[in-house]
């Protein structure tokens, strides 16, 4: 037996068991193999709200509760970060204004963060106002 035989004869194992692993993920339909943490199809969206809360208001996504529920969160975001600009430029007050811009760049990310992994749980500290807005 040649060393070429050998080493086919060895690995043919190899090729009917990944054969067989083929064979049978093509035959499971594609709904059940999803899990809750795989990406939703609008997740990108869902994200882009917290970075640009209208954006997704221009797209079909919107009509997506997922994603509305983000913009919504956005939006809060959005108003947030309007406020602590507000309190920047005043001079007594200037620090604490920075501080704060700290503070919606952090739940920017975990809205990010939360939009990435399918969640829809409001941001800390004023993700509770977005129920108020309706788009």
């Amino acid at each position: 037996m040649s060393t070429m035989q050998v080493h086919a004869t060895a690995f043919s194992w190899y090729d009917s068991d990944t054969e067989h692993m083929n064979q049978e993920h093509t035959e499971t339909p594609r709904a059940e193999r999803l899990t809750p943490h795989q990406p939703h199809e609008n997740t990108g969206w869902a994200v882009v709200a917290y970075l640009i809360f209208f954006l997704p208001l221009l797209t079909d996504a919107k009509e997506d509760p997922y994603v509305k529920y983000h913009i919504k969160q956005g939006f809060v975001l959005f108003l947030a970060g309007v406020c602590t600009t507000v309190l920047s430029v005043v001079p007594p007050i200037m620090l604490v204004g920075w501080l704060l811009h700290l503070g919606i760049i952090v739940l920017a990310v975990i809205g990010c963060l939360n939009a990435l992994n399918r969640k829809q749980q409001p941001l800390p500290l004023i993700g509770q106002f977005a129920d108020r807005f309706h788009f």
